[in-house]
């Protein structure tokens, strides 16, 4: 059921979220009578993290695409009871989300929109050292579909500039937004040094109401309940997210399972920090 829940059952939540995405009232420098400034709120949590990596053959690596393209990944063939929470778009800034991330360690991928980052740089670059890497969501937020490859180009590699300006590493991992690409997305995300797509099994609608799950609801792509080893958890940067990932923590603590790195189950050609298999597994591979 690849790309059906990304698509059309998220494109309604991710149209709103940009809708209702102005630039926030929260400012980078000052403080003022609601309390002090972002960037002495962060103050704290400026320490780099680093994630354990899995087991040997607890998992199958992501293989790479036989057209040559970045390859489209969707969730993490493992026997770990690990899920992986990756979060979306950047509109809401959160400074207790930050230190939630932090003080709990949890493992988390970013996946930037950079029309969030003015003048809010420092709050994405405090979760890049509580851990989160920081990934392109494109510019603006489209549809890849509806554009032109040139614009399709574009709205990739502009992101990843900004993002390797800002954070002093660039995007090897793109997620289109709503889910929606085609074979222009992937060439074009390979031609701005993107190495795979990656895209989710399940989707928590936090702060907003997913289809035939209500608001805060829970949804998989394979229309079953609860989390599966190897899930790829979608999530958005909206209002409430520090209490909203309490909530998700507990869901996944109650069942067993636990968060982990993403990056750490995808190998280095994919754009990740798994080792990449040796050239005779690989060819041994090919030959089953």
């Amino acid at each position: 059921m690849r790309g059906k829940l990304p698509v059309a059952a998220t494109v309604a939540a991710g149209v709103l979220g940009v809708a209702a995405g102005t630039w926030p009232t929260v400012r980078a420098e000052a403080g003022g009578p609601e309390g002090p400034s972002m960037r002495s709120q962060l103050a704290a949590v400026v320490a780099d993290q680093r994630w354990p990596a899995p087991k040997p053959g607890s998992w199958t690596p992501p293989q790479p695409a036989p057209d040559g393209l970045p390859p489209v990944i969707d969730r993490i063939i493992t026997n770990d009871k690990v899920v992986f929470l990756t979060i979306d778009d950047g509109y809401e800034y959160d400074p207790e989300f930050v230190r939630l991330v932090r003080t709990r360690k949890v493992p988390i991928m970013t996946f930037l929109t950079t029309r969030y980052v003015k003048g809010q740089g420092q709050y994405f670059w405090a979760l890049r050292n509580a851990g989160s890497r920081m990934e392109n969501h494109t510019v603006s937020h489209p549809d890849m579909r509806t554009l032109s490859p040139e614009a399709q180009r574009k709205e990739i590699c502009d992101a990843s500039q900004t993002i390797a300006q800002q954070y002093g590493r660039r995007p090897q991992i793109f997620r289109p937004p709503f889910g929606s690409y085609n074979r222009e997305t992937r060439e074009a995300a390979k031609q701005c040094g993107i190495k795979s797509l990656l895209l989710w099994s399940a989707e928590y609608y936090n702060g907003t109401t997913g289809p035939g799950v209500g608001y805060d609801g829970f949804a998989r792509a394979d229309g079953g309940t609860g989390f599966k080893p190897g899930d790829i958890v979608l999530m958005h940067y909206r209002k409430g997210l520090a209490k909203q990932f309490e909530t998700i923590l507990g869901w996944i603590r109650q069942q067993g399972f636990r968060p982990a790195a993403v990056e750490n189950y995808i190998p280095r050609s994919l754009g990740g920090e798994a080792p990449d298999a040796p050239a005779s597994t690989k060819n041994s591979t090919k030959k089953q």
